[in-house]
């Protein structure tokens, strides 16, 4: 199924109650841990989701892109089954930030879409989505969005009855996958231990038409490959990981390291003819991460301070991009680095909370091999942030203030950014059960290794590009305004916003052509977005053990530059759910459309609209068993789907019919 927001998720866990006190739901006592103090959902004054451990538990095995896609306003770069990342607000890459337990991955996923994020959803006990000025305390790279996946490698809390985990399965049919994950953590006097483990496989995945779409075919003059499998798209995946903590009465202090490994093949263009004798055959990568992390909070006997919290992570990650017919490795990517940040929150007084935070970041990048089109850089990041709240009940505020400063350095030449950011956000609450917000931001992203430096063949986008050292800031101005209404059945949220870019850095072709590839030059521009989104949540009857609830999430943006559409942009969607539990069954039915974009950069083709029917039945077998058994159905009518954020939509579709069958326990 598509991913929930968390008031979705939560609900659909256990039978709605359509006369339950909205207070005491889910929504109300949900804190964004993102946020260094204690704010819930109901009145965060921008957009925020959340995928809670239940949530995750059941969904599919499969990148972080498209485990969210379905989010509002959020779609997946889909690279195939191996990678994937977030789109948000139409919005990806260096703009979309990805974070574990809020410092950075230390990977090379927001270099190219190929590249694959070095931590799987199925680590996580909770993931965190935050758009639009909710994301200022994360710095200029996340200036589309910030996803923070959370886990308990470090735990924070001691275990109930000494012992507690988790462990889910499943298996699905359009690609003869299957996924396992476990985690688990126990008292040992002051200390807590934890472990954790995560393995998939899949195959080659079946589609309902040719991987090859009629109009690229047609704008080609290619002979199609007629088989309907999208070849190449095998995936091995394995993370294990291990953590231990001290934990007191007025805090933790813990490590804990993980390691990944993961193989995944690259999809390529299935054609009869013309075939191109020159033409590298097709390519898998393997990636290869191990992670450290140190993470502590404390609480703090000071008039001024309540606690202080600290994240530090450091990772060696490497991947290589490795020829399937003869295994000679082609380009390296490698990326050591440390992040980390301090948080000190203010303690609360008269409606007031606040933190004060410090991040930094250093690390080195590296590209080795015949398609190495960037230089080694060496890249240090340090930002100062603070976040201020004020609520007196009726109304209040949201300010934030950040400062940036950006070096990246090559053999040959250093370039320094400085930028600061700014938030500030008002809200009223009329009502007990209504939340109106606005919020103005302005935000300063420096430009990546990738756009100041690159220059050469990059087949991870299909083109030649070109950096340009001359690159300034980029900088956007934001307004978002939040409604929401929290009643005892019905629940609504909405959010319009529009952002203005000063010096927005895209690429686009230039007509030359390099190594028989599309020569793309990187430049500036201006830039508008605008869009909105909107959730509704209605628990529609209840008798009994039985209840319905019904769910819709509708999305929409648009962008435009100086120069015309920017590139993949996802055209508007809607989604609709009927939830009908009975005793302890729970059926799910989703139906998503998304429409037809034909709005379109000078280099790119059209995508047809798509509707997708997906039906899931949970089954808690026991009463007093947090077991849950489930079977679903994906894409049931077998549609033809084309994700147009995708750079690879017009020769890699998504999975055709699947069923997949699971297991999720908790003990």
């Amino acid at each position: 199924m598509g991913a929930a927001p968390v008031w979705a998720a939560d609900a659909t866990a256990a039978p709605a109650d359509p006369a339950a006190d909205p207070t005491d739901t889910a929504v109300s006592q949900v804190v964004v841990t993102a946020a260094p103090y204690a704010v819930s959902l109901d009145t965060v004054t921008s957009s925020v989701n959340v995928l809670t451990r239940d949530k995750l538990d059941t969904a599919p095995p499969a990148g972080l892109g498209d485990v969210l896609n379905g989010l509002p306003g959020l779609r997946s770069t889909f690279y195939g089954p191996g990678a994937s990342r977030p789109v948000i607000r139409g919005l990806a890459g260096p703009r979309v930030m990805v974070l574990q337990n809020g410092v950075g991955q230390v990977d090379a996923s927001s270099l190219s879409p190929d590249h694959a994020v070095a931590s799987d959803p199925a680590e996580a006990s909770r993931i965190e989505v935050l758009r639009g000025p909710s994301t200022l305390a994360y710095g200029g790279s996340g200036i589309g969005g910030v996803v923070n996946m959370i886990d308990d490698r470090v735990p924070a809390s001691r275990a109930e009855n000494g012992v507690e985990g988790r462990i889910a399965a499943s298996a699905s049919s359009v690609d003869d996958g299957w996924g396992v994950s476990g985690a688990a953590k126990f008292n040992a006097g002051p200390l807590v231990f934890a472990v954790d483990a995560d393995r998939r496989r899949s195959d080659d995945y079946s589609v309902p038409t040719s991987p090859v779409s009629s109009r690229l075919a047609a704008r080609d003059g290619l002979t199609v490959d007629p088989e309907k499998t999208v070849r190449n798209t095998d995936v091995e995946m394995d993370a294990y990981g291990a953590g231990v903590s001290y934990v007191h009465d007025k805090g933790f202090f813990g490590l804990s390291v993980k390691r990944t490994d993961t193989t995944y093949g690259v999809p390529y263009e299935q054609i009869l003819a013309p075939i191109d004798p020159d033409a590298e055959g097709p390519v898998s990568i393997h990636l290869q991460q191990t992670r450290y992390d140190l993470r502590g909070e404390q609480e703090l006997d000071n008039p001024w301070f309540e606690k202080v919290r600290v994240s530090i992570g450091h990772a060696d990650y490497e991947h290589a991009e490795v020829s399937v017919e003869d295994g000679e490795v082609g380009t390296r990517f490698l990326s050591d680095g440390t992040e980390g940040r301090v948080e000190l929150v203010h303690r609360e007084h008269d409606g007031h909370q606040g933190a004060i935070g410090f991040q930094a970041l250093s690390r080195s990048f590296e590209a080795i091999g015949d398609e190495a089109f960037v230089p080694s850089v060496d890249i240090k990041e340090y930002g100062v942030f603070t976040l201020q709240r004020l609520d007196r009940g009726d109304w209040g505020v949201d300010a934030g203030l950040r400062f940036d400063t950006r070096s990246l350095e090559t053999a040959t030449q250093k370039r320094d950014f400085d930028n600061v950011s700014a938030s500030l956000g008002v809200f009223y609450k009329p009502a007990e059960h209504q939340f109106y917000a606005l919020t103005l931001s302005r935000n300063g992203r420096a430009p990546t290794e990738f756009e100041l430096f690159a220059d050469g063949p990059h087949p991870g986008t299909g083109g030649y590009e070109k950096g340009d050292d001359s690159l300034d800031s980029e900088t956007v101005t934001s307004l978002e305004g939040t409604y929401r209404w929290t009643g005892a059945r019905l629940r609504v949220e909405g959010h319009l916003w529009g952002a203005w870019y000063d010096n927005f850095i895209e690429e686009a072709p230039t007509g030359a052509e390099e190594d028989n590839l599309p020569v793309f030059q990187y430049y500036q521009t201006g830039a508008k977005f605008h869009g909105a989104e909107l959730e509704v949540g209605w628990n529609a009857w209840r008798s009994g053990e039985q209840a319905v609830r019904l769910e819709g999430v509708a999305d929409y943006v648009r962008g435009s530059t100086d120069l015309g559409a920017p590139a993949r942009i996802p055209p508007w969607s809607v989604t609709g759910r009927a939830i009908w539990t009975v005793s302890r069954v729970e059926s799910e039915l989703e139906v998503r459309h998304v429409a037809e974009q034909d709005r379109v950069a000078t280099y790119e083709l059209p995508t047809d609209a798509y509707t997708v029917v997906n039906l899931k039945v949970t089954v808690k077998p026991f009463a007093d068993e947090p077991l849950r058994l489930f079977l679903e159905g994906r894409n049931l009518t077998d549609e033809e789907v084309r994700e147009h954020a995708s750079f690879l939509k017009d020769i890699a579709p998504s999975p055709g019919r699947s069923i997949r069958t699971g297991i999720a326990w908790k003990f």
